[in-house]
């Protein structure tokens, strides 16, 4: 194991001892998540759990865990997942697993978001790590055109490009397609976060603001918490 899973496998596990029997669950998606549903499903409590893909229910249901589906259950008590960066504030890009939409609509129904990630994961300014945006298939070349002028309006010059794996377009679980902006640097979160919004055909973006009370950050010398 990399020293790099080995943190993931230790911030994983610190989360999973956050979670109660009796609580709603929201489980993140990609391999830091994977480490929180495999540790959650080893403690054996009685819990419901809304996954935010298919790919992490099938995981949750393999190691013995009880999903249901977003709405139909009471509010989400803790939602935990991953991160492809924190930031100042705990401020996150999310959507390297493609999941993007289906981890903020449950974030945002969540009383609670946890974030978890290895340390290389904390940054001092986002931007690094490409941003996901995801969009509607239907015209979404004129789509990443418009995204483009907006990125240009915060000074970002790289053009969008499209994920692909195996020479074909990654679909989302919704079908939706994934565009990935090297920005860089992203000094505005908030204001870029909006623009992107804005642009029809946009479903919504990798970045995660606001949202995550609590980082658990693996790290040589074990599991750091973080606050905003």
């Amino acid at each position: 194991m990399s020293e790099a899973d080995a943190q993931k496998k230790a911030a994983g596990a610190a989360a999973a001892a956050l979670v109660e029997s009796g609580m709603v669950v929201g489980l993140g998606t990609g391999s830091t998540a994977a480490w929180f549903v495999r540790a959650l499903g080893e403690r054996g409590l009685d819990v419901t759990c809304v996954a935010t893909s298919l790919a992490t229910e099938e995981l949750a249901t393999s190691v013995g865990l009880k999903v249901a589906q977003l709405g139909e259950t009471r509010e989400i008590d803790l939602t935990v997942d991953g991160a492809d960066e924190v930031g100042p504030g705990l401020a996150l890009i999310k959507g390297g697993g493609a999941a993007l939409l289906r981890e903020k609509l449950v974030w945002e129904a969540s009383r609670r978001c946890v974030v978890i990630a290895d340390a290389g994961k904390v940054v001092k300014t986002l931007g690094r790590y490409p941003l996901p945006i995801e969009v509607v298939a239907f015209g979404h070349k004129t789509i990443a055109a418009r995204i483009c002028d907006v990125l240009a309006e915060f000074e970002i010059g790289m053009a969008p490009r499209l994920r692909a794996k195996d020479g074909q377009p990654v679909r989302t679980d919704g079908g939706n397609l994934i565009y990935d902006a090297a920005c860089g640097r992203i000094e505005e979160p908030a204001s870029l976060a909006a623009a992107l919004k804005s642009i029809t055909g946009v479903v919504d973006h990798g970045l995660f603001l606001d949202l995550a009370e609590q980082a658990l950050i693996g790290a040589p010398d074990g599991v750091t918490t973080l606050e905003p």
